[in-house]
């Protein structure tokens, strides 16, 4: 089975379709799948449901989508950093169902596994446990959360091999590797691609039987979020 795309446009064309549940990998712009959101934007889809930490931040990753309404809800734990997201919601032009982070990855990570619910702690006697069923267990109050599986996962890895393999970069794992196992279809951009077996198993994070397709992206594209410069003598 060939799992390499000559480009994101290709590995995209017969997977998208309105209203459907995309899962995007990063923190901040930090392991984003830039150039797979991009070419999502170019396809035109619309009405999806986003999962994803944050939007990216305006102009850049995903808030190119809420540039051309292509979004309908986002289940995220942080809208800070992205004027656009902020102001869709406050409008009530975009549907935001919240989740604190650990909670939101522990959904992902439940739906990857077939979990699909468990009780947490977190959120208890605040607005996040609305319309939740709550449960006692040794005499402590727990909320009950659902696993996430989306349609279409998209990921960006450091390096990936021709058999779906993949390997991220320090903090740039983030939300990639639970993502790529939750959905039925998983897209990967690498920045470095290599042939099957060159990766020494022991260090990869994502196996290939979670990756159905895979497309290589130029590596020197690198986005900083805030940028701080120090004043030098």
């Amino acid at each position: 089975m060939n799992k390499v795309y000559p480009d994101a446009k290709s590995a995209l064309d017969d997977v998208v379709k309105d209203g459907m549940m995309i899962m995007s990998g990063g923190f901040g712009l930090c392991g984003i799948a830039e150039v797979l959101s991009d070419a999502l934007r170019e396809t035109g889809v619309k009405n999806l449901t986003v999962v994803s930490n944050n939007a990216g931040v305006d102009g850049i990753g995903l808030s190119r989508l809420l540039e051309t309404r292509q979004i309908k809800k986002m289940i995220s734990s942080y809208v800070g950093e992205n004027k656009l997201f902020a102001q869709q919601y406050l409008a009530g032009e975009l549907e935001l169902e919240f989740n604190p982070q650990g909670t939101l990855a522990e959904r992902i990570r439940a739906g990857g596994a077939g979990i699909p619910a468990f009780f947490t702690k977190t959120g208890v006697g605040t607005l996040i446990a609305e319309g939740k069923e709550v449960r006692e267990f040794n005499g402590e109050k727990y909320i009950m959360e659902t696993g996430l599986v989306a349609d279409l996962a998209i990921v960006h890895a450091w390096k990936g091999d021709t058999a779906g393999n993949l390997v991220y970069r320090k903090t740039a794992r983030n939300f990639n590797p639970m993502m790529a196992t939750a959905a039925k279809v998983t897209i990967a951009e690498v920045e470095h691609l290599v042939p099957a077996g060159e990766i020494d198993p022991d260090h990869i994070h994502t196996p290939g039987i979670f990756v159905q397709r895979v497309v290589q992206v130029d590596p020197k594209l690198k986005r900083i979020e805030q940028r701080t410069l120090r004043k030098r003598a």
